[in-house]
């Protein structure tokens, strides 16, 4: 099984295809490198893709010091990946937990960026500090459940939450798939994951000031029932200079696989774009 090895040592699963343009994916909270595949499947027609498992996501290494687990960790492992794959730049391109972490990578290492996609992006933010803490919180809860019981029994249940009940009812099959995927996962991992990652990052309010000196072109996506991340997404659209923001309506927080139609031809004119050097065209100088 391939796999490329991060500063620290821990050793990264991926998959790629495709050759041309590359485009890494970074996948979210629930997810893993196979969530991808919808976008592998149509982008390794025009481009090089590859998708990964973070850390604590088998079949990646499943560290359990905690500081392992930290956002500029979770950053660093897209450039190990792409330095181990001798990827130059690259469109990145993430969703939720992923998101954020595309994000870190487009503030810290724009020359390495095509373009960046955040979709489903802002859990936790917000711009009162007691909302933040209670999200904080409910994060550390999250992270405890997967600590002590079995991911049989969690991964039904955080799949079940209110963001994805659009995706639930829209695609049974497709739902189904995804909670089989997350009941493959490590517990300690998404424990850890949760605890150190989740509840610990930088809310976007707090990034203000990096992200609006962002530099590489943008796109923020979002289902318009996914309350976890609408604010959060227009947020993003106004303190960007290079954000665009498409909404998608009907959907929620699984956006990815739950309207991968649309989600590919949003990508699609993202990378045509930016790749031609047009996705600011339309402003003045």
């Amino acid at each position: 099984m391939p796999h490329v090895t991060a500063s620290d040592s821990t050793r990264l699963y991926y998959e790629e295809a495709g050759t041309g343009t590359p485009v890494v994916f970074v996948h979210e909270y629930a997810a893993d490198y196979r969530t991808w595949e919808p976008q592998m499947q149509r982008f390794s027609r025009s481009h090089r893709c590859v998708t990964y498992s973070q850390r604590g996501y088998p079949p990646s290494d499943i560290p359990t010091d905690p500081e392992r687990y930290l956002q500029d960790v979770f950053r660093d492992d897209v450039i190990a990946v792409m330095d181990a794959l001798k990827i130059d730049k690259a469109h990145v391109v993430g969703h939720s937990m992923g998101a954020a972490t595309a994000l870190h990578v487009g503030i810290r290492y724009p020359d390495r960026c095509l373009s960046v996609t955040a979709a489903g992006c802002g859990y936790g933010s917000s711009p009162d500090p007691a909302v933040v803490e209670q999200n904080r919180a409910a994060s550390r809860e999250t992270g405890k459940m997967f600590a002590n019981e079995p991911i049989s029994v969690t991964a039904p249940r955080y799949a079940n939450g209110p963001t994805r009940q659009t995706h639930k009812n829209k695609d049974p099959r497709g739902f189904a798939h995804f909670v089989q995927m997350l009941s493959e996962h490590s517990a300690i991992g998404h424990s850890l994951t949760m605890i150190n990652l989740q509840a610990r990052r930088p809310t976007l309010y707090e990034m203000e000031a990096d992200l609006k000196a962002f530099k590489p072109p943008l796109l923020v996506i979002v289902g318009d029932e996914d309350d976890w991340c609408v604010d959060a997404s227009i947020y993003l659209r106004r303190t960007v200079p290079t954000a665009g923001l498409m909404v998608i309506p009907r959907s929620g927080h699984t956006i990815t696989s739950e309207e991968p139609d649309k989600f590919n031809a949003a990508l699609a004119e993202l990378f045509a774009d930016a790749e031609a050097g047009r996705w600011l065209a339309h402003k003045p100088a």
